[in-house]
C-alpha cells in the first residue's frame, strides 16, 4: 500500500509562483512513475505532468514552460514547480503513482487527497 501526501497548496496572484509536494510512503519510490493532476470545478481531472524512474519528464501544453516537475528518490517526494501562474490554472492539484507510465491514473494506482490552489487577484 502507498499513501502520497500532497502539500504547498494555497491563493496566489497570476504571475505568482507555488511549489507542491507530494510525499510518498512507499519503499520503491525509486522506480515508480510519478505524476501530477488537475481537476477544476465542474471539470474532468487532466494530466498536468509525469516523471518516470529515469527522470524524463512531460507536460500538458497548458503548463509547458511554467511548470517543472521533479523528484528527490532519497525523499521520497516529487515536487511541482509552478511559475507564471494564471487564473485558469486554479484547481485541486493531485499526486498519483503507478508502477509504471503506462498504468498512471489508472485503476489500481495510488492517488493522495488533492490541494487546492487558486489563482486570483
Amino acid at each position: 500500500q502507498v499513501q502520497l501526501v500532497e502539500s504547498g497548496g494555497g491563493l496566489v496572484q497570476p504571475g505568482g509562483s507555488l511549489r507542491l509536494s507530494c510525499a510518498s510512503s512507499g519503499s520503491i519510490f525509486s522506480i515508480i512513475a510519478m505524476g501530477w493532476y488537475r481537476q477544476a470545478p465542474g471539470k474532468q481531472r487532466d494530466l498536468v505532468a509525469t516523471i518516470t524512474s529515469g527522470g524524463t519528464t512531460n507536460y500538458a501544453d497548458s503548463v509547458k514552460g511554467r511548470f517543472t516537475i521533479s523528484r528527490d528518490n532519497a525523499k521520497k517526494t516529487v515536487y511541482l514547480q509552478m511559475n507564471s501562474l494564471k487564473p485558469e490554472d486554479t484547481a485541486i492539484y493531485y499526486c498519483n503513482t503507478a508502477r509504471s507510465l503506462a498504468l498512471l491514473s489508472k485503476q489500481g494506482s495510488y492517488w493522495g487527497q488533492g490541494t487546492q490552489v487558486t489563482v486570483s487577484s
